[in-house]
């Protein structure tokens, strides 16, 4: 079992490869954004090896990952800046969802609503708590309250990642207020 430095920052690695610079590695993700394990490691330069992928796989909290039924495959859940299809049918929301970010940016948020900026999606907890620990990465956290059942019924499409964290292309202000 490896460190839990070694862990975490071969968890970023993976991270940065598979949801947005595949390329740095030159490695090739198919168009669901899957990579081969096999092929990963090898081009980890001996940051990865096959036992370090499953371990993070099975003990990240935040499951960012997943491993194909057949134990072959590799991609991250959600979060690319680079285009895949996650495969994902619509679902339909709970009435409210949360966005944690930081004070900072409350004022264009509030402003312009969530944007995907980079990535291609707006990323929504259920629970104020992990909105709250989304925020902390950013600065002094704040917590966004959004009205989801309300966008799903003006016919926005929302999605969810195997690991729980609700998907939108964006969210309109009108849709957002201050927990």
């Amino acid at each position: 079992m490896a460190s839990n430095r070694k862990l975490i920052s071969a968890s970023k690695f993976m991270s940065l490869v598979l949801r947005h610079d595949p390329g740095s590695v030159g490695l090739q993700l198919d168009g669901s954004g899957w990579a081969a394990i096999d092929d990963l490691v090898a081009r980890s330069n001996g940051r990865l090896t096959d036992q370090t992928v499953r371990e993070i796989v099975a003990t990240n909290d935040k499951q960012r990952f997943a491993i194909s039924d057949d134990g072959m495959r590799i991609r991250a859940n959600q979060g690319h800046s680079v285009e895949v299809d996650l495969g994902l049918a619509p679902v339909t929301p709970p009435e409210t969802l949360y966005h944690g970010t930081s004070q900072r940016a409350l004022d264009a948020i509030l402003r312009e609503g969530l944007k995907r900026m980079s990535r291609q999606h707006v990323h929504l907890s259920s629970d104020v708590t992990t909105a709250t620990v989304v925020g902390q990465r950013h600065g002094k956290p704040v917590v966004l309250s959004v009205a989801a059942g309300q966008m799903h019924r003006a016919g926005i499409a929302f999605f969810q990642s195997a690991n729980g964290v609700w998907l939108v292309t964006e969210v309109d202000q009108k849709y957002l207020s201050q927990t």
